[in-house]
C-alpha cells in the first residue's frame, strides 16, 4: 500500500512538474540589457517605462495569448559585459529577442553579437549612426532618433543664427564623435561660411571642466555645440557659468532638454540654449495624455525621456512578436520591416531600408522657471522628415 501511494504521489509530482513546465513554455521571453549601475538618471526611468509596458501588454492578453516576460541584465557600461549578458540571455534563458542598451559603443557590441548569432536585436537608446548605417545588419533595428536625425533637427534652427565661429565639446567615444561629425557636416552644407575654431574631447563621465572651458574661451567662438550629458553636463555648465563662457554666445546642445539631464542643473540652467529634449509638461496630445496618466498613476512621478524609450521599446517588441506570430528571427525581421504602430509621440514606422524607426524628438530652448530648468518654445519634429533619401542610405549601409 505504501509502495502504491509512493508511485501515485510520484506520478502526480511528474504531472504537476510537466504542467508547470508547459505553462512556462507558453511565456514569451525578451532579453533586456542596459547600463543601470552606470547611468541611473536615465536607466531607472527607462526601467519603469518598460515595466509599465509589460504590465499593459499582459493585462490586455499578452502576445497572441502568451504572457510576456522580460529578463533584464546590467552591462555596467562595458561592451564586453554586454556581450556576455547577451550570450547568457540567448543560450541560458532562451529569449526570443534582445532589446535595450544605452551607450553607443555598447549598442554596437550587442548589434555585432546579434549579427553573428543571428538573433533579433531592438536597440533602444544608442544614437550613433553606425547602428543602422555603416555597421548596420539585418538583425538590428533601432527605436530612438539617431544622431543624424537629431543633428538635422538642431541644424534647422542653428543655421539661422548669425554666428560664424563655432567650437564643439563632446565626450570622446562613439556617440560624441558621431554627433559632432554629422552636425558639422550638415551645418557646413547649410552654412558654408562657418568656421570650426576648436574641438574639445573630454573622456565620458570624467570631464575636467575647467581646462575645457578655458580652451574653448581661448578660441573665442561665437557659438558652441555641446554633446556632453549627465554629470559631465552639470560640471561643464557650472564651470562655464563661473567663467562666463556662455555670455554673448549661442549654444546648441544635444539631449539637454531631457528632464534627466535638465533637472540636476536646477537654478544653474543656462537660458536660451537650442536643445532636443522632452517637455512632458507641455505636450497636449491624446497619445501622450494616456501615457502620462498611466505612468503617474503607477509611479506617482513624472516621466523622463528614458521612460518613453523604455515603454516604447517593449511596446514595439511586442508588436513585432505579435505580427510575426513566431519567435523565429527571420520572421521577426520580416514582421518588423515597415511595421507601423502608435507611441506616446504619435505613429512611428520601422523603415525597411535601414531598420530605423521614425520616432521623432522635441526641439526648443532652455529657460528657468521657479528655479528649475524647463524647455520652452518647443515643437515636435517627426523623425521621417529628418532622414536622408533612400539613395543616400543605400550608400551608407552595407548590403545584407
Amino acid at each position: 500500500m505504501r509502495a502504491r501511494n509512493y508511485f501515485v504521489g510520484a506520478a502526480f509530482a511528474l504531472l504537476a512538474g510537466g504542467m508547470a513546465h508547459s505553462a512556462v513554455a507558453q511565456d514569451i521571453k525578451i532579453g533586456e540589457i542596459n547600463s543601470y549601475s552606470l547611468l541611473p538618471a536615465f536607466t531607472e526611468p527607462y526601467r519603469k517605462g518598460w515595466q509599465l509596458a509589460v504590465e499593459e501588454i499582459n493585462a490586455a492578453g499578452g502576445i497572441n495569448g502568451k504572457k510576456l516576460v522580460v529578463i533584464s541584465k546590467d552591462d555596467g557600461g562595458k561592451p564586453a559585459d554586454a556581450q556576455t549578458a547577451a550570450n547568457e540571455l540567448v543560450s541560458s534563458e532562451g529569449v526570443a529577442m534582445l532589446t535595450g542598451t544605452f551607450l553607443s559603443n555598447i549598442g554596437l557590441a550587442v548589434s555585432d553579437f546579434a549579427n553573428q548569432k543571428k538573433v533579433f536585436f531592438l536597440a533602444a537608446e544608442p544614437l550613433t549612426d553606425a547602428v543602422t548605417w555603416s555597421k548596420g545588419n539585418k538583425y538590428t533595428f533601432r527605436l530612438r532618433p539617431s544622431n543624424y536625425m537629431q543633428a538635422a533637427m538642431l541644424v534647422e534652427a542653428a543655421a539661422k543664427l548669425p554666428a560664424k565661429r563655432w567650437a564643439t565639446i563632446a565626450p570622446n567615444y562613439e556617440y560624441g564623435q558621431s554627433a559632432v561629425a554629422v552636425f558639422k557636416k550638415l551645418m557646413s552644407e547649410k552654412r558654408p561660411d562657418i568656421q570650426w575654431v576648436d574641438e574639445q574631447w573630454p573622456p565620458q563621465g570624467k570631464i575636467d571642466a575647467g581646462p575645457v572651458v578655458q580652451a574653448v574661451a581661448a578660441a573665442n567662438p561665437e557659438a558652441i555645440l555641446n554633446v556632453t550629458f549627465g554629470a559631465d553636463l552639470v560640471k561643464l555648465v557650472r564651470e562655464g557659468n563661473t567663467r562666463g563662457l556662455f555670455k554673448g554666445r549661442e549654444v546648441v546642445s544635444f539631449l539637454t532638454g531631457e528632464p534627466e539631464y535638465l533637472d540636476p542643473l536646477k537654478d544653474e540652467t543656462p537660458e536660451g540654449w537650442i536643445v532636443t529634449g522632452y517637455p512632458w509638461y507641455s505636450i497636449k496630445t491624446p497619445e501622450h495624455d494616456a501615457f502620462l496618466k498611466a505612468y503617474q498613476a503607477k509611479y506617482n512621478d513624472y516621466p523622463r525621456l528614458g521612460s518613453i524609450v523604455g515603454y516604447q521599446t517593449i511596446k514595439s517588441a511586442a508588436a513585432i512578436l505579435a505580427k510575426a506570430g513566431s519567435t523565429d528571427p527571420e520572421k521577426l525581421i520580416a514582421a518588423a520591416e515597415g511595421l507601423s504602430m502608435g507611441s506616446p509621440f504619435g505613429e512611428i514606422t520601422f523603415r525597411k531600408i535601414d531598420h530605423q524607426s521614425t520616432l521623432g524628438a522635441y526641439v526648443g530652448k532652455t529657460a528657468l522657471k521657479d528655479g528649475k530648468g524647463v524647455m520652452v518654445d518647443s515643437s515636435y519634429k517627426k523623425g521621417a522628415d529628418y532622414l536622408p533619401s533612400d539613395a543616400e542610405v543605400e550608400k551608407l549601409r552595407p548590403k545584407d
